[in-house]
């Protein structure tokens, strides 16, 4: 999971929907490190060091393939950890890091797509409000990708 997810879900409290949706859930060194340069104040930061430390793991380095990419760290840790352990799934949202993502055939969802998991899958009852307040803590996203993203859960 990398951290643009992370910070968002934890501002509107939805940071639970990960682990009712996966069977794990793993916070590479770097997106702790990228956290953590928040005010103590921030809900991310206050999440990863206290409830989320049991779910961080080291990445001592970018792999070669991912670092041509010339991602942020956060990015870079989340998929050279995934590269190194096949059969996980990515959760980000920049649109470079998605892009490599599927290059290296890294399956790849983003925060929308964890909010729609979460109602196909009956965790959420609806998925517009919680897209609403993801816009509310400044979470960039076009009306348009909203609207199609909410037709997908019959929305």
């Amino acid at each position: 999971m990398n951290t643009s997810p992370l910070i968002v879900l934890t501002k509107i409290n939805q940071v639970n929907l990960l682990f009712e949706l996966c069977d794990q859930v793993i916070i590479p060194s770097g997106v702790v490190q990228e956290i953590c340069i928040a005010p103590d104040n921030d809900p991310a930061k206050l999440w990863i060091l206290n409830a989320g430390t049991s779910y961080i793991q080291d990445v001592e380095q970018v792999d070669p393939v991912i670092a041509a990419w010339g991602l942020g760290l956060g990015e870079s840790h989340v998929l050279s950890w995934i590269y190194h352990h096949p059969g996980s799934e990515a959760i980000l949202d920049d649109r470079v890091a998605k892009t490599a993502a599927l290059a290296l055939e890294i399956p790849v969802r983003g925060t929308l797509g964890v909010i729609l998991l979460a109602k196909r899958e009956g965790k959420v009852p609806a998925a517009r409000p919680i897209f609403t307040q993801l816009v509310k803590v400044g979470f960039r996203v076009s009306t348009q990708v909203v609207e199609s993203a909410l037709k997908l859960v019959g929305e």
